[in-house]
């Protein structure tokens, strides 16, 4: 523990599952890589030196089989942590997690919970291209029977692990590498992030701007750029892909009578697609300008660095769209 409590995000992961270890003896870990520190980016440092080979489980590469056991020791009463290294090696493991533990509590009529959390870890960049990068969240969104949560600062991260693992049913819990070295102040103990509440990060009156993850920093410092030119930009950050609190969403557009989506994954059929329909929905007619989009092209993603600047998005990407927006329907 760091006496100043300022910690970087992996290391709030960490201490999320250390606290519902040392709580709970039905939580454990399992996957690949748990007992390397390097290789989930230190967010399990010292769990296996304090719990143990049978709570802290370093498995084979075998997927299918380890969501399986975690999803059949979840519905035995067991508070599984599974964790994938990379968002897309689950894609070996889907059967458990969509055809099991998304289910099962619904076909017993609400007496089955099935407390697992699926931690996936999205690894994009670094020349890692297109099977070691995708980030996949619409995906599970897709599915009723699962929670699927984003932290972009490492307070969220904690406290949405916390709120994951005490949940009783599955949780697909997802964090972005590229926020692991991002700091900031964390209480100590235990303390619980909603599932399903967005935080307003900065107010604003001229455009309301949604992101997830790490594009919440990139929205953030898209929003410091902005007031530069005067425009006064409302970022919201989701933190919850389902539910999806589209009252916050809403409320702000209703206001700012624009919005910018911005999405880690792909433009057809992802979050900024169900975002952009939510608040059509409930606000037709109200918008000055529209509703637009930002997210990753809809092509695998890319080998060479210098793609990679072209096809993630980032701040100077939304300050363009932004201004763009409010030029176009200025009231």
């Amino acid at each position: 523990m760091m006496n100043d409590r300022i910690l970087p995000f992996s290391l709030a992961i960490n201490e999320a599952l250390d606290l519902m270890m040392a709580r709970d003896e039905n939580v454990f870990l399992i996957g690949q890589g748990v007992k390397s520190p390097w290789y989930v980016g230190n967010t399990t440092q010292g769990l296996l030196s304090r719990y143990g080979a049978l709570r802290v489980i370093d498995t084979p590469v075998s997927e299918n089989a380890v969501t399986g056991s975690a999803v059949g020791a979840a519905i035995a009463g067991m508070r599984p942590v599974v964790v994938h290294p990379r968002t897309d090696f689950l894609m070996y493991g889907l059967d458990p997690v969509i055809n099991e533990a998304a289910n099962w509590n619904y076909m017993f009529a609400g007496n089955a919970p099935v407390p697992v959390v699926f931690w996936l870890i999205v690894n994009r960049g670094g020349e890692q291209a297109a099977q070691h990068s995708q980030a996949l969240h619409a995906l599970f969104a897709h599915i009723p029977g699962l929670k699927v949560v984003m932290a972009s600062n490492a307070y969220d991260a904690k406290g949405l692990l916390i709120s994951a693992i005490e949940d009783n049913n599955p949780v697909v819990y997802i964090d972005d590498r590229w926020l692991y070295n991002t700091s900031c102040f964390i209480p100590a103990g235990v303390y619980r992030v909603p599932i399903g509440a967005a935080a307003v990060k900065k107010t604003g009156r001229d455009i309301t701007i949604t992101a997830l993850s790490f594009m919440v920093g990139e929205a953030m410092a898209a929003a410091d750029m902005l007031k530069e030119d005067g425009i006064a930009a409302e970022v919201i950050d989701l933190r919850s892909v389902k539910p999806l609190d589209i009252r916050t969403v809403v409320r702000s557009v209703r206001k700012t009578r624009r919005l910018l989506v911005v999405d880690n994954g792909w433009m057809t059929c992802g979050v900024s697609a169900e975002i952009s329909a939510c608040v059509s929905e409930r606000l037709p007619g109200g918008l000055v300008s529209g509703i637009r989009r930002i997210a990753l092209p809809d092509v695998p993603a890319p080998a060479s660095r210098t793609l990679e600047k072209v096809y993630f998005p980032a701040a100077d990407h939304i300050v363009r769209k932004a201004k763009q927006m409010v030029r176009k329907g200025i009231r």
